[in-house]
């Protein structure tokens, strides 16, 4: 079985540091960079890219709302067309850098807010296909499974890789917990590789509460903040590969071939 191992990358901003971004991308197989509207700069993605394409972690644009100042993580009620510019214009970003270094972006996975919010939504979930359509209908579309981004997605036939996060707790809606609350992340590393490897193998969410939610799992993300990032990715890894599962960035998938 296939499966790959995602992070959330160039993330560089007053609320983020980037310091574990180059030992993360010797771990991971594809890496999600933002685009400069939460977080992120021009040299930052270049940089991000070139140590990608160094250890041939495929790349692709992490879109959010327009607001560095919370990070991309404030609810935000926009027009329909205002979020599809910001959607293709992020994409089209990375993608010129991409390009310039050599590289092709080959998925789009929304950040913060409008993710948390899309997973909740079906229309904006469909405005946020849509954009994704209008500019690459190639784009592997990488979307928290049981989401209706997945059901549009698939609805749309895009290119759907479902994904489940290392370093969450879920509740029992298979949302995840809210990060307000004291047991919304899971920080110790062993921990953490448990709980994966549980998940990929039943192929359902492990609640906190107990309860599973049966449901396909392409990808795994791992945080790139916190003190135990890179060891909990480590640890995920090294399960994984363990457990007989063959790693492979998103865009040499064989189910998107």
């Amino acid at each position: 079985m296939e499966i790959n191992i995602n992070c959330d990358l160039g993330e560089s901003s007053k609320l983020h540091s980037t310091k574990n971004d180059p030992l993360l991308l010797e771990i991971v197989n594809s890496a999600s960079v933002a685009c400069g509207y939460h977080a992120g700069d021009k040299p930052t993605m270049e940089k991000t890219i070139e140590i990608s394409k160094k250890n041939n972690v495929s790349v692709g644009a992490h879109p959010s709302f327009n607001d560095r100042e919370n990070f991309g993580r404030k609810r935000l009620s926009l027009p329909s067309d205002e979020i599809k510019k910001l959607i293709i214009d992020q994409i089209n970003i990375l993608s010129d850098v991409a390009i310039s270094k050599g590289m092709k972006v080959t998925h789009v996975k929304p950040h913060g807010a409008l993710n948390n919010m899309a997973c909740e939504d079906y229309d904006l979930a469909k405005v946020i296909s849509e954009a994704i359509m209008q500019a690459d209908k190639e784009l592997i579309f990488l979307v928290p499974t049981g989401s209706q981004m997945e059901k549009v997605g698939k609805k749309f036939g895009m290119k759907i890789a479902a994904e489940i996060f290392a370093d969450r707790n879920y509740e029992d809606d298979g949302n995840l917990v809210s990060r307000s609350k004291k047991n919304a992340m899971i920080t110790d590393p062993e921990i953490a590789k448990k709980h994966v490897i549980k998940m990929v193998e039943n192929q359902a969410l492990n609640c906190y509460s107990g309860k599973q939610i049966p449901c396909e799992i392409d990808s795994i993300c791992v945080h790139g903040d916190g003190k135990s990032a890179v060891d909990t990715a480590k640890k995920i890894k090294s399960g994984l590969l363990e457990s007989g599962l063959i790693l492979s960035s998103l865009d040499k998938m064989k189910k998107f071939k």
